[in-house]
């Protein structure tokens, strides 16, 4: 291809052939005509091309030099005057495809190309210098490709300053999930922009470093942390965890739990998933035990006191027990004691006491009462549990009771009736000394044989016949000594006759 800017008409040919149009470049206008022409090839001033001919000028005809006359040599016939033979290449294109009309075409300077080559006059050092110095077929770029090549460059140079960009933004960073880090490449300006971009969601529980929101530069390294929750016992208490460590061991560090000698339900080289974990922790605590006068003191992570108790070397016999709770979780520092119990049980009967019931009746005095039924007290069997703690005795502890023989309820009448008047004729008299002497002034004595009774021992049907109810010795004192004055004003002071005198005394 030529490296001429411009093209040659071999190019508007094939424009012609493929349109069928004859291609004008400046058809509006005057052909342009800023280059010089050359005159016809002589032997002119100008050398061997001729002289030079500027735009708009009429070339000279160059003299023709006269042959050169060379003693004895025959006589050379004069060389035929000079015909331009050149033809520009689109009027031959033009022909073959019969163009419908013909155009005229602007000369392009310099423009040599053809299908004869020019002869040149003057010797065969002009023709060597000639052929040197003729310029070399240039061929334009077609309008098409011009077209095609500024997009081209447009494109090229648009990469070129977007690479610059592309350089500049591009960074080199590190990051490093859960452990696991790769290097990578990114546009992000800050740690927010590269996780979204990595589609990695961190919530409350997770950590960043450096902070979400921190921009980036080339070189930076980016950690991101999980977290994983853990159901976590540790020391009796429960707690609802979460740790952003991989293993066991880390999420102890990261808690400020010391694991050394403290027992753990999981090893510490145990890797913690991101559904998390269940891990029951006891810490290594201090532990006296007071036991038979002396203290034993142990580092133990038992998970109850008597754990700790039974590491001491104490062994709990029979009914034995300890101070605190023995399935209780002992504390660092904390003494527990451990107690003897030695004793029995113990049956014992005891009493119940019976329940006295009061009636009113209208047909006693006022003042009377009347037992109509004796009470009886019950009988309860009742054990206890004796023992002594540590060589001390302790109060009885009642563990059952049942009841052998309930009581009965004690029935008493209360008289409501008023006292009657006195009894004419037997006011006056010493009631007081019979009474003292019958029955030693006592209202309820009775004799050995049961036949007598009261303040003057009445008979009982001495007594009903008086109008008494029931037993003498039941009623009160005032009722019997009205009873016996009106035993008095109907038989004297027969009815008593050892103690009858003391009336009159």
């Amino acid at each position: 291809m030529s490296r001429s800017p411009y093209e040659t008409y071999e190019a508007y040919a094939r424009y012609e052939e493929t349109y069928g149009t004859a291609y004008a470049p400046h058809a509006p206008h005057a052909p342009h005509a800023p280059y010089e022409t050359y005159a016809p090839y002589g032997h002119g001033a100008s050398g061997t091309y001729g002289t030079a001919v500027l735009p708009g000028e009429t070339p000279e005809t160059p003299e023709t030099p006269e042959p050169l006359e060379i003693p004895g040599a025959p006589e050379t016939p004069s060389p035929p005057p000079y015909q331009d033979t050149y033809r520009p290449a689109y009027e031959a294109a033009a022909e073959r495809s019969g163009a419908r009309r013909s155009a005229v075409r602007p000369v392009l300077p310099r423009q040599a190309t053809g299908p004869a080559a020019p002869v040149v006059q003057g010797g065969t050092g002009g023709r060597r210098r000639a052929r040197r110095r003729a310029p070399r077929p240039a061929r334009l770029p077609e309008t098409g490709g011009l077209r095609r090549l500024l997009p081209q460059a447009l494109v090229v140079a648009f990469l070129a300053g977007g690479t610059t960009a592309f350089v500049a933004h591009d960074k080199a960073v590190e990051l490093d999930v859960d452990g696991s880090p790769r290097n990578l490449h990114t546009f992000a300006d800050d740690v927010t922009e590269l996780l979204a971009e990595e589609g990695l969601r961190v919530g409350a529980h997770d950590t960043v470093a450096p902070a979400p929101g921190t921009a980036l530069s080339s070189g930076d390294a980016v950690e991101v942390r999980y977290g994983r929750p853990v159901r976590l016992t540790l020391d009796g208490q429960r707690h609802a965890a979460w740790t952003t460590a991989r293993t066991v061991g880390g999420a102890l560090r990261e808690w400020g739990v010391r694991a050394e000698g403290a027992y753990l339900s999981a090893a510490r080289s145990q890797r913690i998933g991101r559904t998390g974990l269940t891990l029951d922790v006891r810490t290594e605590r201090a532990v006296t035990v007071m036991a038979d006068g002396r203290p034993r003191t142990v580092r133990t992570n038992a998970a109850t006191v008597r754990e700790a108790v039974e590491e001491a070397g104490v062994t709990l016999r029979g009914q034995d027990t300890t101070s605190v709770p023995q399935d209780s979780f002992p504390r660092d520092g904390q003494t527990v004691t451990v107690l003897r119990i030695t004793g029995g049980r113990e049956v014992r009967e005891e009493q119940i006491p019976f329940v006295v019931r009061r009636v009113a009746d209208p047909g006693l005095f006022r003042g009377t009462e009347v037992v109509e039924r004796a009470g009886r007290p019950g009988v309860r069997r009742v054990t206890y549990s004796l023992r002594s703690v540590n060589g001390v005795r302790q109060r009885p502890r009642q563990l059952a009771s049942e009841v052998v023989r309930a009581p009965r309820t004690q029935l008493v009448k209360v008289g409501t009736r008023p006292h009657p008047p006195t009894v004419r004729g037997a006011d006056g008299l010493d009631w007081q000394g019979l009474a003292q002497c019958e029955s030693g002034g006592r209202p309820d004595a009775e004799d050995p044989s049961g036949t007598y009774g009261g303040l003057y021992q009445f008979d009982q049907d001495t007594w009903h016949s008086l109008g008494g109810d029931g037993r003498p010795q039941d009623a009160p004192a005032e009722e019997q000594t009205y009873r016996a004055k009106k035993l008095y004003v109907q038989r004297g002071a027969a009815p008593w006759p050892q103690c009858g005198d003391r009336l009159r005394s």
